[in-house]
Formats: structure tokens, sequence, C-alpha cells
């Protein structure tokens, strides 16, 4: 399978940390997001696009590994790869401080619904998008 990854810059925003000043655990998934965004877009298959094919890729599953908190307006990269395919989708991620220190670990299992009929598809239809 050809790679296919995409790498976005952020800074963390003070309202996404906690009292002790770092980021709350449940806002990394925004970070994710946003990876992802940028990931399917490199792809040609926005969200737009995804709803106009007629298939959504709800996440099902979703394991993280907080290894150091982020702070606040620590500049961070996110890098998202697609590591699965074939009947779902798992996409990793990686979070990286300035110092370029790995700092949390994850992925996300997605599965193709078809929308018209909410039907869980077991095979995916979405395969040759990948540029396989």
């Amino acid at each position: 399978m050809p790679e296919h990854r995409a790498d976005i810059a952020l800074t963390v925003s003070f309202h996404n940390c906690d009292p002790m000043g770092v980021v709350w655990h449940g806002n990394y998934f925004r970070y994710f997001e946003q990876a992802r965004e940028a990931l399917l877009r490199s792809t040609n298959y926005s969200y737009a696009e995804m709803a106009a094919s007629g298939y959504v890729w709800p996440v099902v599953d979703t394991r993280v590994k907080y290894r150091q908190p982020l702070r606040c307006e620590e500049t961070i990269s996110v890098s998202v790869r697609i590591t699965e395919y074939e009947n779902r989708l798992r996409i990793d991620y990686e979070v990286r401080n300035a110092a370029g220190q790995i700092t949390t670990k994850a992925h996300t299992l997605q599965v193709a619904v078809e929308q018209a009929t909410q039907a869980l598809c077991f095979v995916s239809h979405r395969t040759f998008y990948w540029n396989v």
C-alpha cells in the first residue's frame, strides 16, 4: 500500500488546557480530527466528498497512549497516516512537541456505513480511492 500521510502544526490554546495548565486529555481528539481531515482531503475524500459518495465512516474504536503532557502555547505537530484500509480504516497518530519528542500515540478505527440504509458494510467500498 502506498503511504498516505499528513502532518499538521498547531499551537496549544489556553482553552484546551485544564487548571493544571496542561491539555485536558479529551482535547487530544480535536487534534486527531484536524489531522484526519487534512489526511482525507489529501486523498480526495474530504467529509463533503464522503457524504456525496453515499457512505460515512464513523469512528468505532480509539486507543490513546499519553506519554508526556502538552502545555499552553506549546507548538506541536500531529502526524497521521492510514495503516489499514481493507474492510475498515485504521488511522495512526503521533503528536510531537517542539523538541520532536513523541508525546502521544493513538489510532482510530472507522467502518463504512451506507448512508441511505445505515447498514454496516463489511467490505470497503472505498478501497480504490486509496490509490492502490
